[in-house]
């Protein structure tokens, strides 16, 4: 479903803040995989996610989704194959539109926009079973500001609309770091029955190990702008924390610096 082909990308280049970002990365993930990825500040994990969305070209390389080159598309053109959580619950969503507007448009992403008014009853009813599932009583308030609402709702909702018309790829990018324990858990959850329910293939880069481990058939580690570490099946059941921080020493050379990371398991 994903092939990422020797992608590098430099930024600031020829100037004092020059950084390699990505070095020759490649990667290719399964239909289905659910593959989380961790990784030391400046690792390349974002930036990844950010050159499968085409938020901006990448200096050589290749990306193709679901056998579809798309290296040279613009953002706009790859949205139809992506879904995408980012970790900070004022993105990905309208504020000041109402929660069966953003839904809407999430329904219409990829499809020609037409001058039709409005959404139908139908439409609405769709909008209130789904909205029941997620458990937040959002399903009796369409008509509110997604602005009103929390960050533990606004993510949840980023997450139904990520995944409505189902994506040939779901990107999460720490979708829970911004959020209080409790409420993380509950969007993980959804995550995982989301992921689950429609076979979809997931990349979710996070900063807590033991979610890393726990959730998803295949870990990667990078460092550098590469990976570094690629294990899946029984043998990433069978990891403990210890066990990738010691994997990280031994294939990096360094000791792991992140303290996120380590302050959340």
């Amino acid at each position: 479903m994903l092939e990422i082909k020797g992608i590098s990308k430099t930024f600031n280049v020829g100037t004092v803040n020059e950084k390699q970002a990505l070095n020759h990365l490649s990667l290719t993930l399964n239909d289905g995989d659910f593959c989380t990825i961790i990784g030391g500040n400046g690792a390349g994990k974002s930036t990844m996610l950010n050159a499968i969305a085409g938020v901006w070209p990448v200096d050589e390389g290749q990306i193709l989704i679901d056998g579809q080159d798309v290296t040279k598309l613009p953002e706009h053109k790859r949205a139809k194959f992506l879904g995408r959580v980012f970790q900070d619950p004022m993105n990905g969503t309208a504020a000041s539109m109402g929660i069966e507007e953003n839904l809407a448009l999430a329904l219409r992403r990829g499809s020609r926009r037409t001058l039709r008014p409005g959404i139908r009853n139908q439409e609405r009813k769709l909008y209130r079973d789904l909205l029941s599932k997620l458990g937040l009583g959002l399903e009796t308030r369409l008509t509110s500001k997604v602005g009103l609402l929390s960050g533990g709702q606004r993510q949840a909702l980023t997450l139904l609309m990520a995944t409505l018309e189902r994506p040939k790829l779901l990107l999460l990018d720490e979708h829970t770091a911004a959020l209080d324990p409790k409420t993380a858990r509950k969007v993980l959850d959804l995550t995982q029955e989301f992921v689950e329910e429609q076979k979809l293939t997931a990349l979710m880069v996070t900063h807590n190990m033991k979610d890393a481990i726990a959730m998803g058939n295949r870990l990667i580690m990078m460092h550098e702008g590469r990976i570094i570490y690629d294990v899946s099946g029984e043998a990433k059941k069978k990891l403990t924390v210890d066990d990738l921080l010691k994997k990280f020493s031994e294939v990096s050379g360094e000791e792991f610096a992140n303290d996120r990371m380590m302050l959340a398991n």
